[in-house]
């Protein structure tokens, strides 16, 4: 290759492996390649994957003109647990607001007397009160007291405590406290790592935004320690290419921007996926679909609609709600290296415990010491004896040998297959009822929706899980292990800004509005320009977050472009009355007043998306072998297919196997497999029609 620059590189970082995808622009031709993550520092994998596909496409890093990455680094730092030295700074009287938090008990307890809070993420001790008070309009009714500032500022560097978050009241309309009070804390004590709430989330909701700073600046020294590991294994070579990081909002950004409020990564990884597979549903025409995301340690789900996934603003990472935008996403603790385990009662479970990629499932070498759904999947013939294309030679022998042991501990004296197929069963039933949360909770007939599988294990699951839901198709994009990876490569940069001003239906001000949302837009589009995004590539897209006066809660919706007028108000109204129907099922269009409360400016750098070509008919028989499968009680011979074989238009009954580098689709009795023009994979369940 000549040193053009036209291939860009996505890399996403999974518990097990790390997925590569490489993209041609001038052709559109794509490789994709797995290697093995390392836990301990996820950047060594990540630039070996990069040097290892270069190679294979004969490429020098000269031909290479971005790099484009999803990384698990700031859910797996608060999914871990173990928070400590984190310290707050509040306004005077608000020192217990972590304390108070919220009146509502998470589902399934019942009522608040058979819960306990968990730890509050700054211990009270470390929650210092600073004299000062704003109003809700950002007018100063006190001045700081900076005598105060300091006296917490010497306390957290006394007492070893590194990160800091500051929130005081009101700092949505006017940040000058919180930045005074910040320019004190560094002058006494320069080490700490410091992030305030009027950068991370400038909305009212102090407990919200409290919570949201400080899991921000609980993740930035870990995630500032990875992008420095990244730069030095990259080298002089590769750092001087563009680099780029996956948002949970859906968007890429600069290592710089991302520092700047590194919990927009919160969920990089799944949002990638969600993103890849919104560009599969629109090829194969399917554009209501679920995806499930199999990989090694968990699985990740999303609902979209029209081709577009959802983007919440309300979500959680683990225990902490954190209000950014963000895909989505539905995370069980069910994957191929899911641990089966017996419970107290002695009831069999799979998960959220993994053997992750150290040390692997029994069946890999070095693997651990304890079944997971990969040795079950192999000693039902579902899987092959070697994965990404030979690179990892399993253990078929040492896999039953785990599960013997295990069934001997339960009752009914099952063999090694019975309980491999009750395992594959639990985790299929865990993924369903994820779904159905997904659907069924939220007023959706899921049998509408066709169920995308993607991840290394998505695939040997997905056809059965279908069936479980009463789904009609099952659809499998090509390289369905590197989904992840393809969906880095077809993203906008993009850059979110808000601010909150409440306002009434009846005390609007046209003027005051329209301000905001040229502050807010400026803003947005600088924050790209300085990432080097031509103004010319640049979209601005306006929203709000609306309300009925006494709501609690709010919608957020589109709202119109151009001069902020009495149109402008009644097209955001009308789209709040919609949105408000098509969310909870009805509306007080006419017999309530509504209220603005935030207005929302997302910039999105517009990229040219990869796209993937039809496939041309080779004419040559596909190649086919066969091996006994485990169905329905008995192992039963079935056809196994290589995929790069089958041509558009073939068609199979199942059951069969149809395998590939980086994953396995399992077609199940009765069920029948086509193959699309684009090389995609599309299941229907038995007796649906094709």
């Amino acid at each position: 290759m000549s040193g053009s620059a036209t291939l860009r590189i996505g890399i996403d970082t999974g518990g097990t492996f790390t997925d590569i995808v490489c993209v041609d622009d001038r052709s559109g031709a794509m490789r994709v390649t797995k290697v093995s993550s390392t836990p301990s520092n996820p950047a060594v994998a990540l630039v070996r994957g990069v040097h290892a596909i270069l190679g294979e496409w004969g490429a020098s890093v000269d031909d290479l003109g971005v790099l484009a990455h999803g990384t698990t680094v700031a859910t797996n730092a608060l999914l871990q647990g173990g928070i400590e030295g984190l310290g707050l700074i509040v306004t005077s009287g608000f020192r217990h607001i972590l304390e108070i938090a919220r009146q509502a008990v998470p589902e399934g307890y019942g009522n608040s007397y058979f819960w306990v809070k968990p730890e509050r993420i700054v211990p009270l001790r470390h929650v210092r009160e600073v004299g000062g008070r704003l109003n809700f309009l950002g007018e100063e009714l006190r001045p700081l007291d900076e005598g105060s500032v300091r006296a917490a500022a010497r306390y957290f560097r006394d007492a070893g405590i590194d990160a800091v978050g500051i929130c005081l009241i009101h700092s949505y309309a006017n940040p000058a406290h919180e930045r005074r009070a910040a320019d004190i804390v560094r002058e006494e004590y320069p080490a700490c790592t410091l992030s305030l709430s009027c950068d991370v989330l400038p909305e009212y909701r102090e407990y919200e935004r409290a919570v949201t700073t400080l899991v921000d600046a609980f993740i930035k020294p870990h995630m500032s320690r990875y992008l420095d590991r990244i730069r030095d294994e990259l080298g002089p070579a590769l750092n001087k290419k563009p680099f780029l990081v996956m948002q949970s909002s859906g968007g890429v950004a600069s290592p710089d921007q991302v520092m700047r409020k590194p919990i927009t990564t919160a969920l990089s990884g799944p949002a990638a996926g969600a993103l890849g597979s919104a560009v599969i549903a629109d090829i194969a025409g399917f554009p209501d679909l679920v995806t499930l995301d199999g990989g090694g340690t968990s699985t990740d789900l999303c609902l979209i609609e029209a081709a577009k996934p959802k983007i919440t603003n309300g979500g959680r990472v683990g225990q902490f709600p954190v209000r950014i935008p963000m895909l989505d996403v539905r995370t069980i603790g069910t994957g191929g290296g899911s641990i089966a385990w017996l419970s107290r009662e002695g009831k069999l479970k799979v998960g959220p415990r993994s053997a992750g990629a150290v040390p692997g499932p029994m069946c890999y070498p070095n693997g651990g010491n304890e079944p997971t759904l990969t040795d079950a999947n192999l000693v039902l013939g579902r899987i092959p004896p070697a994965l990404i294309g030979g690179g990892i030679r399993l253990d078929l022998e040492r896999a039953r040998e785990g599960l013997r042991a295990l069934a001997a501990r339960l009752p009914g004296k099952l063999s090694a297959e019975q309980l491999a197929a009750g395992i594959v069963e639990i985790a299929n039933w865990d993924d369903a009822n994820a779904i159905r949360q997904l659907t069924v909770q939220r007023g959706i007939d899921p049998a509408g929706f066709a169920l995308l599988a993607f991840g290394g294990s998505g695939p040997a699951q997905s056809p059965a899980v279908m069936q479980l839901m009463g789904m009609k198709t099952c659809i499998v994009p090509p390289n369905p292990g590197n989904l992840s990876a393809f969906g880095l490569l077809a993203v906008d940069w993009r850059t979110d800004h808000m601010v909150t001003r409440v306002m009434h239906e009846e005390a609007i001000d046209l003027p005051a509005i329209a301000a905001i949302y040229a502050s807010l837009e400026k803003d947005a589009a600088a924050a790209l320009e300085k990432d080097g995004i031509a103004p010319s590539k640049i979209a601005l897209v306006r929203e709000a977050d609306v309300r009925y006066a006494g709501q609690s809660m709010e919608v957020r919706v589109p709202a119109p472009s151009g001069a902020v007028g009495a149109s402008f108000i009644a097209g955001l109204t009308d789209a709040f009355h919609a949105a408000h129907r098509k969310t909870f099922g009805y509306n007080y269009a006419g017999a309530q007043k509504v209220e603005l409360v935030n207005f929302c400016v997302s910039a999105f750098g517009m990229i040219d998306r990869p796209n993937i070509p039809a496939l041309k008919k080779s004419g040559v028989a596909p190649k086919q072998t066969s091996r006994p499968v485990y169905f329905d009680g008995q192992f039963r011979d079935t056809p196994v297919f290589e995929r790069p074989s089958l041509d558009p238009g073939f068609t199979f009954e199942g059951p069969a196997i149809v395998e590939e580098f980086g994953s396995t689709t399992v077609i199940m009795p009765g069920q029948h497999l086509t193959v699309d023009p684009h090389g995609i994979l599309i299941i229907k369940a038995a007796g649906a029609g094709r």
